[in-house]
């Protein structure tokens, strides 16, 4: 028989571990990374000229070079100083740590100009116009609309009509920096 502080223990040691098993591995697995932020993640280039390589090193080859400043990256793995990133049309290469930043930026990959509005819902009064192909800074996020900047102009966008944004992917324990 058990003393009661032994069984209280033993209870609480249970509920834990039956409360890590809900998490599941894949959670779990998402938190174990080099830098302690969540895999994946979206990330912006720091700058307008970063190489892309075949592997994460600088003895690994460069598949191409892109050109366009907080460019929306989405990184899938990482090591200590090299980041395995997915650009908005798909290509997958390895970047130096140093190369990208935390700040949240989006790219508008659909065909089209998309509207950006003064208030998060539909109907709201059109402020500017984001062309396909564009680049813009990602203020807030809200309940399934993103504030977005480009070109010195400010608005609001559903979060699907633009790639990267959205909510950061999350990791309890794990503090990501407001982009």
């Amino acid at each position: 028989m058990l003393k009661p502080r032994a069984a209280a223990v033993l209870a609480a040691l249970a509920a834990l571990a039956l409360a890590l098993a809900g998490c599941g591995e894949a959670q779990a697995t998402r938190c174990k990374t080099k830098s302690g932020f969540p895999v994946p993640r979206f990330v912006s280039l720091k700058s307008g000229e970063v190489n892309a390589r075949n592997g994460p090193g600088e003895d690994h080859r460069i598949l191409w070079t892109w050109r366009v400043k907080n460019l929306p990256l989405l990184v899938v793995a990482e090591s200590r100083e090299w980041r395995k990133v997915r650009d908005p049309q798909g290509g997958t290469a390895w970047v130096k740590a140093q190369m990208v930043d935390t700040a949240r930026s989006v790219m508008r990959v659909k065909p089209g100009e998309l509207p950006l509005l003064a208030e998060p819902k539909p109907g709201a009064k059109v402020v500017a116009y984001l062309r396909s192909g564009a680049v813009a800074l990602q203020l807030k996020n809200a309940k399934g609309w993103s504030r977005l900047q480009a070109g010195g102009e400010k608005g609001w966008a559903p979060e699907g009509e633009v790639w990267g944004g959205g909510p950061e992917p999350g990791c309890e324990g794990v503090k990501v920096p407001a982009g």
